[in-house]
């Protein structure tokens, strides 16, 4: 697969993962099994067209990761995350808003940036 491929589908993974997952801290209690299904689509078309540009971009077999690609790796976990538990503490939504907005933009910095590489 070309490197264009694996980037289109990261960044239109990133974008379905993100809006559903907002969605999930308002969304009523009966689209929680739909919800998490897309999020949980979502997130692992992303990892898989993570580890896709990886290899294209960084290369297999050339020693340790950068850091750019633990930190991506971190705030992926973490967005994948937010939407089981955005059903189960309803109270808290702000809090996870401002963390999921907060792991989008350390994700993207990171990699735009290089941080570590």
């Amino acid at each position: 697969m070309s490197i264009t491929f694996y980037h289109i589908l990261h960044v239109f993974s990133l974008l379905v993962l993100t809006g559903f997952t907002f969605y999930a801290f308002a969304a009523p209690a009966e689209s929680r099994k739909k919800v998490l299904m897309i999020t949980g689509i979502a997130s692992l078309l992303m990892f898989i067209s993570g580890f896709g540009l990886i290899t294209k971009v960084v290369g297999v077999g050339k020693g340790a990761w950068p850091l750019w690609v633990w930190i991506k790796l971190v705030a992926w976990l973490g967005l994948s995350a937010l939407a089981g538990i955005g059903f189960r503490r309803r109270e808290k939504a702000t809090v996870f808003m401002a963390v999921a907005i907060a792991l989008v933009f350390v994700a993207v910095y990171s990699v735009y940036t290089k941080i570590g590489g």
